[in-house]
Parts: structure tokens; C-alpha cells; sequence
């Protein structure tokens, strides 16, 4: 299996249970791994941090991209990052089914963005589904929050501290709570 093989049929929403498919999960989560191990082993520059991150994501990122390590991910392949986005220490980016992150955006600490749902039935439990979560831009989320599978989140929106975002949130609109439900429109 390639890459580009494993992201159409995570973009396609099917059950990634194929002995190849977990295959080529254990190889790419060995390489994540493996980075963010460097990653987090020592002090970095911004500029090395975000070396690291290129080699991470097999793409460029924006030299206005800022991470304070540690960070984690699984795969590493699914995520993207605008310009001017900022990551806080102790992130978690589970990204097989793709974490996308406008410009602007602000992620606290200790944050998790979760892709990947595991079947209910027991005898299917070990199968899992991707679906992305897409951040618009200048969204906030604050710290200890997780968003789950599926989830995009509007332009300008606020996810409060510790929220656990399970729905789509509109734009401009600040959510709390677990699960997150609307709190006030910004504006």
C-alpha cells in the first residue's frame, strides 16, 4: 500500500481492517513515531521545529507556523497547517482520516483531535473508521479539549477549555461543555 493509496480510502470514509491497511498504519506510525521522538527529546529552534514538523507532515509548512513540542501523532501524513497557526505543548493529532487547520488558528495545550472510531460491535470492535476534522480559520480551541471524527468547525469559533466537541460548530460561535453545545455567537 502507498500513501496516496491509504488516503483515498480514508478520504472514502471505509473501514481500515485490510491486513495491509493495518500494515502500512503500524510502518507510517513507526516513522511518526520516530520524529517526534527527535522532536521531543531536546530544545529546537522554531526554524528546526519546524524541519521537523516538514518531514512529519511530508509537506512544507509556512515558516509563520509556530509548535511549542511536546507533540504527537500517529501517522503524521493527514495534517495540514495554515499560515499563523499556533500548537501548544502536549498536543495529540490523531490524523489518519485528516486534521486540517486554517490560518490563524490557536490550539491550547493538551489538545486532541481524535479521526479515527472503532466499531461499536465487539466482533468488529478492532475495525476502525476515519472521517477528517477541518478547522476553519482564526478558530480557538482551548486547552484539554478533544474534538472528534467527522467535525468542522466554523471561521472564527471558540471551543472552550476541556470541551469535548462531538457535532459540526458553526462560525463565530464560542462552544463549551461535554459534549460541547452552543454557548454565544462572537460578534
Amino acid at each position: 500500500m502507498t500513501l496516496d493509496d491509504f488516503l483515498k480510502l480514508a478520504r472514502a470514509g471505509r473501514p481500515l481492517a485490510s491486513a495491509e491497511t493495518l500494515e502500512f498504519m503500524d510502518r507510517m506510525s513507526d516513522e511518526a513515531r520516530r520524529i517526534t521522538c527527535r522532536l521531543n527529546a531536546s530544545y529546537h529552534t522554531p526554524d528546526e521545529v519546524r524541519e521537523l514538523l516538514e518531514q512529519l507532515f511530508g509537506k512544507p509548512v509556512d515558516a509563520s507556523v509556530r509548535l511549542f513540542p511536546p507533540f504527537y501523532t500517529d501517522f503524521g501524513k493527514n495534517i495540514s497547517v495554515g499560515r499563523n497557526v499556533f500548537i501548544n505543548a502536549c498536543c495529540h493529532f490523531q490524523d489518519h482520516g485528516g486534521v486540517t487547520l486554517g490560518d490563524g488558528c490557536m490550539i491550547g495545550h493538551n489538545v486532541v483531535f481524535a479521526t479515527l472510531n472503532h466499531e461499536l460491535d465487539p466482533a468488529r470492535r478492532t475495525e476502525m473508521t476515519p472521517a477528517p476534522i477541518v478547522l476553519g480559520r482564526n478558530v480557538w480551541v482551548g486547552s484539554n479539549a478533544t474534538i472528534l471524527q467527522g467535525v468542522t468547525i466554523g471561521d472564527g469559533a471558540v471551543v472552550a477549555a476541556g470541551a469535548v466537541v462531538t457535532r459540526d460548530v458553526p462560525a463565530a460561535t464560542v462552544v463549551g461543555g461535554v459534549p460541547a453545545r452552543p454557548i454565544r455567537r462572537i460578534g
